[in-house]
């Protein structure tokens, strides 16, 4: 047993077990004797070249570690119980989550499905979320920062992360991060923000679709110079995640997606089509104002300062200057004698041809407002018109003489039509 195992900090924490170490310390399994629970203890050893100054910078930074994520509330944000000072050195107490981190799992398992991460993402987005809210920016988020304790996603290791209130403790010319999770504005020497921690997320859940991130070189200098020269690589393995993580690595700050529209992207790569919903109704956009009417036309109800307004479905059958020239469909029957010479011509193909044909100008003349018995038709050779087939699958259109394509069940199709010259 070494002679840490045998310490009791702060006469509570009991250390039990090492459970893993880092290059500035070392995390221990500890028992609570005061609480009778389990908790995590992180014991902070600084280098032993650190000068006395740099040595009162390390040990800020820890308290800094314990202050980020202690002043949070998430169950995506590691919980921080205490801190302690035992043999010249800072220990860090919180909850002991017996989980493996994103990056061991990656180098156990390879990379993950796109649904597994995009759940990750979403709960690292949350933690995110509320970390920035309070003004704290983490600025070391990568796989060895996330720990996977069934469906929870706990991100951990502040000790990186400022406050908007406090000052920085990074010293001039030292590059602080992860070459391979660092935003390029960070690496290049500009202030880490918000979107600096979303770049991170990004590059994160690339390495866990593709087992690798997307800049990582054989060492650091390479590493920062293909992320200053490159575009990132698309992954191969997103699925309908690659607009989230092409988004997040976008290299200009205000280019790269926001929070919400990431959390927005996730949520519907994480839920996919909605097949089981009834479908919406169709939407329409206007298409012509026919004219205001000057009297009240008691055979269709329209008031007398109504306009009339042709509507036609978005994404479905032509424009009304389109259907004019458009080549004639299949027809089960001839067109009806004199169609060549109409303007306009409607034949009732089944029931429920209703349809609405009138003049425009100042005052408007309703000339049809019926619903055309099967086999039905009417012809119109006035110079302009507006029509309305209400059921466009139930009726059949010609306009100076060509056949209109038909229509779907329920379709409404408006018309605005003008004798062609001889």
């Amino acid at each position: 047993m070494s002679q840490s195992e045998r310490l009791v900090l702060a006469t509570r924490y009991r250390l039990v077990s090492e459970i893993g170490q880092g290059a500035n310390g070392i995390v221990w399994r500890a028992h609570d004797d005061l609480l009778d629970r389990a908790v995590a203890v992180k014991e902070l050893r600084p280098p032993e070249e650190l000068s006395e100054s740099d040595r009162v910078v390390f040990y800020r930074r820890t308290l800094r570690e314990a202050r980020a994520p202690a002043a949070l509330r998430s169950t995506s944000i590691v919980e921080v119980y205490d801190v302690v000072i035992e043999a010249g050195r800072p220990w860090i107490v919180m909850e002991l989550i017996e989980a493996p981190s994103l990056e061991q799992l990656i180098e156990r398992s390879g990379p993950l499905p796109a649904e597994r991460v995009a759940h990750i993402g979403r709960r690292l987005l949350e933690a995110l979320a509320v970390a920035h809210r309070a003004g704290i920016v983490h600025r070391d988020l990568k796989p060895s920062n996330v720990l996977l304790d069934g469906d929870r996603v706990v991100l951990t290791d502040f000790g990186l992360a400022f406050s908007s209130g406090s000052s920085s403790l990074t010293k001039t010319g030292h590059f602080m991060g992860s070459p391979a999770y660092v935003a390029p504005e960070v690496a290049a020497g500009e202030k880490a923000t918000p979107r600096s921690d979303l770049w991170s997320l990004g590059a994160t859940l690339y390495a866990a679709l593709e087992g690798r991130p997307p800049f990582e070189r054989e060492n650091v200098m390479a590493t920062l110079s293909a992320l200053a020269n490159e575009s990132a690589p698309a992954p191969q393995n997103a699925g309908a995640l690659g607009p989230v993580v092409t988004g997040l690595l976008e290299k200009n700050p205000t280019r790269r997606l926001t929070q919400a529209r990431a959390a927005d992207r996730l949520e519907r790569a994480m839920t996919g089509p909605r097949s089981g919903r009834r479908a919406r109704p169709p939407r329409y956009r206007m298409m012509v104002v026919i004219g205001l009417i000057g009297a009240t036309v008691a055979s269709c109800g329209i008031g007398a300062t109504a306009l009339v307004v042709g509507m036609m479905r978005e994404g479905s059958g032509p424009s009304p200057t389109a259907a004019a020239g458009s080549a004639p469909a299949a027809s089960s029957s001839a067109a009806p004698a004199g169609a060549a010479d109409s303007t306009l011509v409607i034949r009732a193909r089944d029931a429920g041809c209703k349809i609405f044909v009138s003049v425009p100008g100042t005052r408007l003349t309703v000339l049809s407002n019926e619903t055309l018995s099967v086999g039905t038709a009417r012809q119109y050779g006035q110079p302009r018109l507006n029509a309305v087939v209400y059921d466009a699958a139930a009726c059949e259109v010609w306009v100076n003489g060509k056949e209109q394509p038909a229509g779907t069940p329920g379709q409404r199709k408006s018309y605005t039509v003008q004798k062609a010259s001889s």
